[in-house]
Parts: structure tokens; C-alpha cells; sequence
């Protein structure tokens, strides 16, 4: 049985048709990077990062009004998460995905519950005190990419992350 995932649902109709008519509907063909692991998961650092525009309370939202006005840009700037982060810290701001789900359990998004028994149970060697979040919709990721991301990369560098496990929106 074939599954077929609807990214464009929680959309205007008119804005879907609109993006979609960019997206290729054939099969990638390229080289896709991989970089094995050089020891068993048991004794990897991992940090988890999402697209569905996950903030703490405290720190600003991501910028879905602007989006409103300016219907292809996304925000490209991303959010910086506790790994013991609870749902009545967060905020979740997207577009572009129902984020009710999100407040209610973090973990459908973002699994730090079940990252958090890996690494009491010895699957993973441990859980990065910080996780990341930024927002999925980005037609132009230049910013995303050149700016927002190195950053990211460069703190995981710091708290000896070697794996991420990113959920996308």
C-alpha cells in the first residue's frame, strides 16, 4: 500500500498550486553526501533539529507575518532548544503545518522523550543539552544556508554533537 503525504494541506489551495508548480515531480538522480559513523550509536552525541518553527516562549517567534505579506519568503532564521525542554515552554509557529499537535506533545515533532531513554538505556552514547528548530519554508534558502546554518553547525561543534536527527514539517 502506497501512503501519499500531502504537504501542501494545511495551505490556501492557490498558494499550494502555486509552490508546487516549482517542485519536480521526477525522481532525484543525483549523488546524495553520506558520511558513515566512525564508532557504534551506543557511544554517539546526538542533537535533534526540526523545520517546524518550534520556539521558547521566551524568545521571539518566528516571523509568520511577514510571510503574510510577502507570501514566498520564510523566516530563515533558527531557534536554539533545551534537550529538557516541556510543551508549556514552547511555542510553535508555522504556516504551513497544523501546530496544535506540537503543543500538545512535543514529541511527535521533536522526540526528546524517547532520545532521552536511548541514552538512559545505552542505545545512544547521549543527548546534546541543545536541539535546534527553524522554519521549514524556505523558497529562497540563501540566508537558511550561508548565515543561519554554519551558526548552528558551529554550536553543535562546541557540544561534540556527531549525529543529528532532523524531523522535518
Amino acid at each position: 500500500m502506497t501512503k501519499v503525504v500531502d504537504g501542501f494541506k494545511f495551505m490556501p489551495p492557490s498558494l499550494g498550486a502555486w509552490i508546487g508548480k516549482d517542485i519536480p515531480t521526477e525522481n532525484y538522480q543525483g549523488e546524495i553526501p553520506w558520511t558513515p559513523l566512525k564508532k557504534p550509536i551506543k557511544e554517539v552525541r546526538f542533537s535533534l533539529m526540526t523545520s517546524a518553527g518550534i520556539s521558547l516562549k521566551t524568545d521571539p517567534p518566528f516571523d509568520m507575518e511577514r510571510e503574510r505579506q510577502e507570501p514566498a519568503w520564510g523566516d530563515p532564521t533558527s531557534r536554539e532548544l533545551p534537550s529538557t525542554i516541556r510543551e508549556e515552554e514552547i511555542n510553535v509557529n508555522h504556516l504551513h503545518v497544523n501546530t496544535d499537535y506540537i503543543k500538545q506533545d512535543i514529541n511527535i515533532i521533536l522526540p526528546l522523550s524517547r532520545f532521552t531513554e536511548f541514552e538512559k538505556e545505552g542505545i545512544i552514547g547521549s543527548l546534546a543539552p541543545t536541539c535546534y528548530s527553524y522554519y521549514g519554508f524556505q523558497l529562497d534558502p540563501t540566508i537558511l544556508l550561508t548565515e543561519t546554518m554554519p551558526k548552528v553547525a558551529s554550536r553543535m561543534k562546541e557540544e561534540e554533537v556527531e549525529a543529528v536527527l532532523l524531523t522535518p514539517a
